[in-house]
């Protein structure tokens, strides 16, 4: 369906043709004879035949029309088997087309798939450089497949990738090359004037746009963006494998694409491999650093805004890399996640929180985040259930926090593992709240045990009117709801004063300390495990 778009080289003829035509020779040649024959027997038999007829001879001889009448059946069968061999012919002609045809494209969407493509885009590419013209490699990868695929099945799965490719499609000019080279990857190639990109660049926020647009697909409405890198070969290296790097660099911007938020189109540049170096240097680090033991819990202070009160820790991840020292998690998370490495990530840590936990006093509780990833595990609350009786650690006192964000991507999902949780008596808390799509009528369906109000509005409340009035509402819906409320990224005086005018709220943040490390912490709390509320104010 999408063939008036990919561009081919010439094709050799196939056996079966060589076949035909060696065939067409030799039964040329052998119908020629037969002819020449005929004609040869006929006219010495015909003339006999009309002089016996009027009564002036005897009739031809027997032997001579005989070898007439061999010669006519001869070529009435010749050419019968002629026929028959023809149409074998083309019926092996056919198949060969049609494996050929299965070799080199995707069944699925019509495209080639990646042999073929590197096989053509090295032509191409050739031919473009004759032109004096450059040639946009462009790297398509959408962004969250991998969800359609578990929230709504294989089949939607496909028809959203037939859907997008047609899309694809319909946005490139004629003369595209066009193939889909992995499961939710598609590639591009098609040429420009090297001294005007911007034709690229539409090309490309087109493609954009076409396939964030929400789709029918097999009864169930879904949504996906695309990250695509852009490589151009007027910038790529010189050598015998041009192509091969021009492909390396577009996959670099992709991903830089992907990283900056998805849902955008990059171009490469130099800077960007580096990028990838040290990106691949972290994968590398979290392999060799699960098995080390490098991952550690970090614990950051939960206050009683009102009375001072120490009343948990929150666990904080935390990467103490032998190469590259302490690493935040918001840059070792993401690429856990992608790695498929987060689960075994976090269970390391919150089997080591729940053993340092387990010496505090038994009042404080643990409070962990768990990742988006983890939530479409279906036994992740058995998992967690297996955790706390390792540890001999009272599931009452660990909140489970969970993102958002995560309410939008599957509701019904996140509703059935906050009520597995619940069971087990295992409290669970909405976490960045307000920067989501959660609504009033979700907290009502989802039973949630506290609201945690996003930093970004706590940081910026005692400057910023609209944060003030956010925390406010947020503070009084938790009392409407009787759900308690807890303020993220306290980290000044006036943002402790202004969040204490709005009543009960639990707080946490740098006013109170920067995260321990359970060493440090144990050392703070003391041999009974617990703080005074006036060295939780001198922390």
């Amino acid at each position: 369906m999408h063939a008036a778009r990919i561009e081919t080289i010439g094709q050799g003829g196939s056996d079966a043709e060589r076949a035909k035509r060696q065939f067409d020779i030799v039964a040329l040649g052998v119908v020629t004879a037969s002819l020449l024959l005929f004609v040869a027997t006929a006219s010495k038999i015909v003339p006999q035949v009309m002089r016996a007829l009027a009564g002036h001879g005897s009739g031809p001889d027997r032997l001579l029309v005989n070898a007439f009448l061999l010669n006519i059946a001869i070529i009435i069968l010749g050419w019968s088997r002629y026929r028959q061999l023809c149409d074998e012919i083309a019926q092996r002609t056919a198949a060969e087309r049609e494996a050929r045809r299965l070799a080199e494209t995707d069944p699925l969407t019509g495209f080639f798939n990646r042999r073929r493509f590197h096989a053509d885009l090295r032509g191409l590419d050739a031919r473009v450089r004759a032109r004096g013209e450059a040639l946009a490699l462009m790297m398509i990868d959408l962004d969250n497949f991998k969800q359609v695929n578990d929230h709504h099945g294989h089949a939607t799965g496909d028809a959203l990738l037939c859907e997008c490719a047609r899309r694809i499609s319909a946005a490139l000019p004629e003369g595209a090359l066009v193939g889909r080279i992995g499961g939710d990857e598609f590639a591009v190639a098609l040429a420009f004037d090297a001294a005007g990109p911007e034709r690229i660049d539409r090309i490309a926020a087109t493609l954009v746009q076409a396939i964030a647009e929400s789709a029918r697909a097999s009864g169930a409405t879904t949504s996906v963006t695309a990250s695509i890198g852009i490589a151009r070969s007027d910038r790529a290296p010189r050598r015998d494998d041009g192509p091969r790097a021009l492909l390396e660099m577009a996959d670099v911007a992709m991903y830089h694409s992907k990283r900056q938020g998805r849902n955008a189109f990059s171009w490469f540049e130099p800077r960007m491999d580096d990028d990838k170096r040290f990106r691949s240097e972290l994968e590398a680090g979290i392999r060799q650093g699960l098995p080390r033991g490098e991952f550690v819990p970090f614990y950051e202070q939960q206050i009683d805004l009102q009375t001072g009160e120490l009343t948990g820790f929150e666990m904080l991840a935390r990467w103490d890399s032998l190469e590259f020292g302490i690493v935040a998690p918001d840059i070792f998370i993401p690429i856990a996640e992608d790695m498929g490495a987060i689960a075994e990530l976090s269970n390391c840590v919150i089997a080591q929180a729940l053993e340092d936990a387990r010496t505090w006093d038994p009042r404080l509780t643990l409070s962990v985040n768990i990742s988006p990833v983890q939530l479409r595990d279906p036994w992740f609350a058995q998992k967690l259930l297996r955790l706390l009786v390792e540890a001999n650690f009272p599931a009452h006192r660990l909140e489970v926090e969970i993102t958002e964000s995560c309410l939008h991507q599957n509701l019904v999902q996140v509703r059935a593992l906050v009520a597995s949780l619940k069971n087990q008596g295992i409290r669970v808390s909405l976490d960045d709240f307000g920067t989501g799509y959660s609504s009033i009528g979700q907290l009502r369906q989802i039973p949630f045990d506290r609201i945690k109000i996003d930093r970004s509005f706590v940081a910026t409340l005692a400057e910023d009117k609209d944060s003030a009035a956010i925390v406010r509402a947020v503070a009084t819906l938790g009392e409407g709801l009787q759900m308690p409320v807890t303020a993220e990224g306290i980290e000044t005086q006036d943002v402790f004063d202004h969040l204490r005018q709005y009543g009960s709220i639990t707080g946490q943040g740098y006013f109170y300390g920067r995260p321990r490390p359970a060493r440090e912490l144990a050392e703070w709390l003391g041999p009974r495990g617990e703080a005074e509320p006036h060295q939780i104010r001198r922390a």
